[in-house]
């Protein structure tokens, strides 16, 4: 579980983000204060994204995505990977990248570690997304209806501990399901977790029987299934979650100074103008994207503070 404490910052943090170890070619207080100048137009505008799969792979899709919004912008704009859900959220907390590709729940902490940061724009399923509990098919689990009460005495993972389709919605709705028992209760063997390499991870996990049973995002594993082989021949999709909201693109405040006054409308106009089927789009798996906004996501909120992963 991730502690909460790494997210409760305040104002103070936002107000000393220049003293913070954000490198050198963050924006400078100097820089802030002349945004208006030709200096300041030669600022870099960052943009990371939580780590769903292999960096490698993470990196030449969203390398895409910087280029696009370079054009779209006229301001350079660099992905910089983070190693981890948490990784994404301190660098976003502490200004090294003002644009993140975020879960829902990374996007929640996020803006409350960061006063004044919005949620721009979202998947056009994003509203409605939901996750898959897999099974390798050597268990002789089937696709059902109803939820899979059999999973308590077999090996389970969840993605990353910070993950809204991974493990924070999964875990609400098996708690749904089994009388509200944590899963760390309820299964016969404590569940694990893919501290790297995300949903891909997760499928991998179960493809290879180092896990029985696992939770994963389904726009990931029917990706995986379309491509990956031993994903299609040794997985089976057994059950589908309800429908919750999720990834979401947040934007950091500073941009407005450091970019110039509007720099998020900008942004968010960028995004949504994104045509389907690019390069840029294909960075996030996505058909098209819409807009969005910090309230799109208080149910992942709530969730969060009911299941005690972050404080109200």
């Amino acid at each position: 579980m991730l502690k909460s404490s790494l997210f409760r910052v305040g104002l103070a943090a936002l107000t000393t983000m220049a003293l913070v170890g954000c490198g050198s070619d963050s924006p400078s207080t100097e820089q802030s204060e002349t945004a208006s100048t030709p200096e300041a137009t030669a600022a870099t505008f960052y943009l990371s994204a939580i780590p769903d799969e292999k960096i490698t792979d993470q990196k030449a899709k969203f390398d895409k995505l910087a280029e696009y919004l370079t054009a779209e912008l006229g301001t350079t704009t660099e992905f910089v990977f983070s190693k981890d859900y948490a990784d994404s959220v301190t660098k976003f907390k502490n200004g090294e990248v003002q644009l993140v590709w975020f879960g829902g729940l990374s996007g929640v902490q996020a803006r409350m570690a960061v006063e004044g940061s919005r949620a721009i724009a979202q998947g056009k399923a994003d509203p409605k997304y939901k996750s898959y509990i897999i099974a390798n098919k050597a268990t002789g689990l089937e696709p059902s209806a109803e939820f899979p009460l059999a999973i308590k005495d077999m090996t389970f993972t969840f993605g990353s501990p910070g993950s809204t389709s991974g493990r924070l919605m999964p875990t609400y709705f098996i708690m749904q399901n089994n009388g509200g028992v944590n899963p760390d209760d309820w299964f016969a063997t404590k569940p694990g977790f893919q501290m790297s390499g995300g949903h891909v991870a997760t499928a991998n996990a179960v493809a290879d029987a180092t896990y029985q049973v696992g939770a994963v995002n389904y726009k990931t594993y029917d990706s995986l299934v379309a491509e990956d082989p031993k994903i299609a021949e040794n997985t089976v999709k057994i059950w589908t979650t309800p429908f919750y909201a999720d990834y979401n693109f947040t934007i950091h405040p500073e941009v407005e100074t450091v970019f110039g006054e509007g720099f998020i409308g900008k942004v968010q106009a960028a995004l949504i103008a994104a045509p389907e089927g690019s390069d840029a789009l294909k960075a996030i798996n996505r058909e098209s994207i819409i807009s969005a906004k910090n309230e799109d996501f208080d149910g992942i909120k709530a969730t969060a503070i009911e299941m005690g992963l972050i404080e109200g």
